[in-house]
């Protein structure tokens, strides 16, 4: 096997990915308790249940070097909920190394992420997936993004009470560091969360960003770790304003069947899934994503 290149490698790199490592695992863990906050406010007339907490399961990669942190949490509000860390020193297969910049020069890498997808109980409240990470080859980047999955149908248009707060609180984000960047990585989840098959978007998009490289790296990193401070700040809120609102049968009719367009996205399209199954991710943690209960008509 060809030694790691020192270029991946070097102690700038390690550090890199270890502040970055640190931060995605600082927000798993803020993000985790304002979710089991809201699990214990949801009103119980409506959530009977028991609040559920996060099981918090470690595990380590079976080939190269990492692991990560999988959060998991079934509970009266949030119905299956999955957020996890991992980080990695590990080197690409030869299929995946043509897509990757600066695999070329050695198909090594390191990288650190976090990754989360919640299902709520209430049709009323929206799906929401988050991720970001860093990866760094002979060239280093971050990537990721935020979108949200209404279920309603009156709810899914971009011009609906939630998307248009979750769409401004990814603009601010944005708006800090580049007042252009918005449109783009909007336009660019618009484009990624699309159902060809189907002919139509997986909910109401937010944003997706891949290889930032600007060449300053604490530019890029201070804007990835604002995509996640924008998501804790958002999304409950707008739990917080729909987990009171009663709900049909016929709504959680609608729901299962849209989580179906969920399973088919995540399964057909999604690069995160597809890189995770070639690279050796843990199971569990990549398909805690599908939804628990699902209808296709």
């Amino acid at each position: 096997m060809t030694a790691p290149s020192t270029t991946v490698l070097a102690p700038d790199i390690r550090d890199r990915r270890d502040r970055a490592k640190a931060w995605f695992e600082e927000l798993q863990q803020r993000i985790c308790a304002e979710l089991e906050r809201l699990e214990d406010a949801a009103p119980a007339e409506l959530y009977p249940e028991a609040a559920g907490r996060f099981d918090f399961r470690p595990w380590t990669r079976q080939t190269g070097e990492g692991g990560g942190l999988g959060g998991f949490m079934t509970g009266r509000l949030f119905e299956k909920a999955g957020v996890h860390t991992s980080a990695a020193t590990a080197r690409f297969s030869p299929d995946m190394a043509k897509s990757m910049p600066g695999a070329d020069v050695d198909p090594t890498y390191v990288s650190a992420s976090i990754s989360l997808i919640i299902h709520p109980w209430s049709p009323r409240v929206p799906t929401v997936h988050m991720n970001t990470r860093f990866l760094s080859t002979a060239q280093s980047w971050f990537g990721g993004g935020a979108d949200l999955t209404p279920m309603i149908g009156a709810q899914r248009s971009q011009e609906a009470d939630d998307a248009v707060l979750f769409h401004a609180a990814m603009k601010a984000a944005c708006d800090r560091f580049d007042p252009g960047c918005y449109a783009k990585y909007k336009a660019w989840c618009d484009e990624y969360f699309f159902l060809p098959h189907r002919g139509e978007p997986r909910g109401v998009g937010g944003i997706f960003y891949d290889q930032l490289s600007s060449g300053d790296f604490e530019r890029d990193f201070a804007f990835t770790r604002a995509v996640g401070e924008a998501f804790l700040d958002v999304y409950p809120k707008i739990v917080a304003h729909r987990m009171d609102e009663p709900w049909t049968e016929a709504d959680r009719e609608e729901q299962l069947v849209r989580r179906g367009r969920y399973v088919e996205f995540n399964l057909l399209y999604d690069r995160g899934t597809m890189f995770g199954f070639k690279q050796g991710a843990n199971i569990e943690t990549m398909l805690s994503s599908m939804p628990p209960l699902v209808r296709w008509p």
